[in-house]
């Protein structure tokens, strides 16, 4: 496994490299965000690790970017700021997760590999189609009316979710168990703004809705609306 360590700090970085490689995955350090994205444009990563506070571009500023772009390597935050409006914006932007400092290394460790694992899931077999949105799971592709719709890691678990599930209530504990993993301790407010970014789009430009909320129960993938 090789990750991408976005830190400034160079003590920081060789002590997240060493707790990383203790654990038999190899971090390169970047020092900066546009050091960063000049890596990643030459070399593949598993998952970054990014400091939220860098000189020049910030943490937040770079995931916005690589998403931006459509590319959803994993990125976990780190980041002095611990605030619940701190975290929602590390999810907002397309952060996978946010650890505030001081963190154990044996839980950036745990919420790398979590994040991993599903995303490396072996795909669903067959093809979907919903209305005018079309899920190829091989190629990890998802089009409403012919146009691409670019997803976050995250994103796109759930989306795959509900999509391996049309027309059946797919239960709040389900997807964060599925999405966030088994024994991951997630805040409501982070899956709702997972739920309302993926709603943005792929829901609002369009006039059919797809992705309806049962409250207390769970979601559901069916077309409704004017065709």
């Amino acid at each position: 496994m090789r990750v991408l360590i976005v830190e400034d700090q160079a003590r920081t970085a060789r002590e997240l490299q060493a707790g990383l490689a203790a654990s038999d995955i190899e971090g390169q350090v970047a020092a900066s965000a546009e050091e960063a994205l000049r890596v990643l444009d030459g070399e593949p990563f598993e998952a970054m690790v990014v400091d939220v506070m860098l000189p020049g571009l910030s943490g937040l500023d770079l995931v916005q970017r690589l998403r931006d772009q459509g590319r959803d390597i994993p990125a976990v935050f780190l980041s002095a700021k611990a605030d619940l409006q701190d975290r929602l914006h590390g999810l907002e932007v397309g952060g996978d997760d946010y650890l505030a400092k001081p963190y154990s290394i044996l839980e950036v460790v745990a919420r790398l590999k979590t994040i991993i694992r599903r995303t490396q899931a072996a795909p669903a077999t067959q093809s979907r189609k919903v209305a005018d949105l079309e899920w190829d799971p091989h190629a990890r592709r998802i089009t409403r009316s012919g146009n691409r719709i670019d997803l976050t890691p995250k994103e796109y678990a759930i989306m795959a979710l509900l999509l391996e599930h049309v027309g059946e209530v797919v239960a709040r504990n389900q997807m964060v168990q599925t999405v966030w993993g088994i024994n991951c301790l997630v805040d409501a407010n982070a899956v709702d703004v997972q739920i309302l970014r993926l709603r943005r789009k792929v829901d609002d430009p369009y006039p059919v809705k797809l992705i309806h909320t049962l409250r207390g129960v769970g979601l559901v993938l069916e077309p409704r609306g004017d065709a």
